[in-house]
């Protein structure tokens, strides 16, 4: 589906019109030590492992329905708690996550028949999967994860991050009496009143998880696939968007500024930089200040922001998903409500272009001609293989940028989001495994493939 900023705004007035916020938060999934909740879990397993499909699907699609229920009270948890992000976004988003996840359908079977008898491939759980998720779609990711863990057969525990814990919890709640009502078992999903490092890493250690699913930064990412066991690591990105001279300019324009925008530039799929061939160059910006609400930033603001959004340690954690507005206040910059980025021309090296902000400041670097383009963007997504962006009708730059990229996501010319189901066809996931090659996860990632062969039978042709 399409989206623009009249839609969001009305979606915003309705649910702060009829928001209700004084829901009491239950206890459900919720503990105090990592060693309890994952025997919890693993108990809520054995039932689950003994559900029908029908069973399994029964309670999801109850989850799907009290998300959407709670769609509101997620999203606008989740900004007051972290200060990251736009609450009609989140809406949006937990919307997405309701309606295109995969549930059960994604369970399949294969199948070989002939004279020596009958040889199928299942799709079986791993138990309990340990989860760790981010604050940046912290609700998003762990109802995501949960149908599609759910859907396979698991049970998960969750170790979300401390700048999200209410946000994450409540929702750990919501998902377990989803269950609770669907005639499922309590603990379907597990978390913590104060997770930690320490009981992350109990998590990772622990004999009864087999899998662990790390959505998160390098750092994370990188402990969880030292951890010995067998993990999928949903890492960072820097996805950089191309735009070469075939390209509809304005759209290009359009699309880049709406999904840069999106949600302030939380989703680690949205455009953080653009690359545009010299010839159209200015005529992007032209349309970007004139028709898209970015503000074009000075030499003078661009050090400013970097003295501001950028420490010795990495991001200014205050600054990440805020608005162009709050991130241009900051440096003493007061701008109208319709500017929604910051740009600017730069080197692929400005620090405000090379790193992964997830703010919305688009810095473009200029390019000789398409294979500089290429050249410059490779060097910007820094290897992660994560998302990539391009806008050309040119089908060779298309399948040679596509090439050389190498990410698991790639979008033509359309807005980021269109990955994720926005505006584009395909399901829907928050939780992209670049670094450990499985791509956008489904239920079926989270599953063991397990080989049943009965010889010289069943073969009735």
């Amino acid at each position: 589906m399409a989206i623009n900023e009249q839609m969001v705004q009305e979606i915003v007035s309705q649910v702060v019109a009829k928001m209700q916020l004084s829901r009491p938060e239950g206890k459900n999934g919720i503990f105090t030590d990592m060693n309890e909740a994952i025997a919890a879990a693993k108990e809520a397993q054995a039932v689950v492992r003994r559900m029908t499909m029908d069973q399994r699907e029964k309670i999801i699609s109850n989850i799907r329905k009290k998300t959407k229920e709670n769609a509101e009270i997620l999203a606008r948890m989740g900004v007051e708690e972290t200060g990251m992000g736009n609450v009609g976004h989140k809406i949006l988003k937990h919307h997405l996550v309701a309606e295109k996840t995969p549930g059960t359908e994604d369970i399949t079977t294969t199948a070989w028949s002939g004279d020596r008898g009958l040889t199928l491939i299942e799709m079986g759980p791993f138990g309990v999967i340990g989860a760790i998720t981010p604050c940046t779609n912290p609700s998003e990711t762990i109802i995501c994860n949960t149908i599609g863990m759910l859907a396979g057969g698991n049970t998960v525990v969750f170790n979300p991050h401390p700048a999200a814990i209410r946000t994450s919890n409540y929702a750990v709640n919501m998902l377990n009496e989803a269950s609770l009502e669907a005639g499922g078992p309590n603990n379907i999903c597990c978390s913590l009143e104060k997770p930690t490092i320490d009981s992350s890493a109990v998590m990772m250690k622990h004999k009864d998880i087999p899998l662990i699913v790390a959505t998160g930064g390098p750092g994370v990412v990188t402990a969880v696939l030292s951890s010995g066991k067998r993990g999928i690591g949903a890492g960072a990105g820097n996805p950089p968007a191309l735009v070469d001279e075939t390209a509809d300019i304005r759209k290009a324009a359009e699309d880049i500024v709406n999904g840069c925008t999106f949600d302030n530039n939380l989703p680690c799929i949205a455009e953080k930089e653009v690359v545009a061939v010299s010839g159209i160059m200015d005529e992007l910006m032209h349309y970007m200040v004139e028709e898209q609400g970015c503000y074009l930033a000075s030499k003078e603001v661009q050090d400013k922001l970097v003295a501001t959004v950028l420490t010795p340690k990495g991001l200014n954690r205050k600054c990440v998903g805020r608005s162009a507005k709050a991130l241009l206040a900051m440096v003493g910059v007061d701008v109208p409500d319709n500017i929604r980025c910051i740009v600017f021309e730069g080197e692929k090296e400005h620090p405000l272009i090379s790193e992964e902000l997830m703010m919305p400041i688009l810095g473009i670097v200029r390019a000789r001609d398409f294979d500089d383009a290429v050249e410059k963007a490779v060097w910007l997504e820094h290897g992660n293989r994560h998302s990539a962006h391009i806008h050309s009708k040119n089908i060779d730059n298309i399948t040679k940028y596509a090439k050389a990229i190498d990410t698991a996501i790639l979008v033509k010319n359309a807005p980021s989001y269109a990955a994720l189901g926005f505006g584009g066809e395909g399901y829907c996931t928050f939780t992209i495994a670049s670094r450990t090659g499985e791509g956008l996860t489904s239920a079926s990632t989270f599953t063991k493939r397990r080989r049943c062969v009965m010889s010289d039978s069943l073969c009735i042709r």
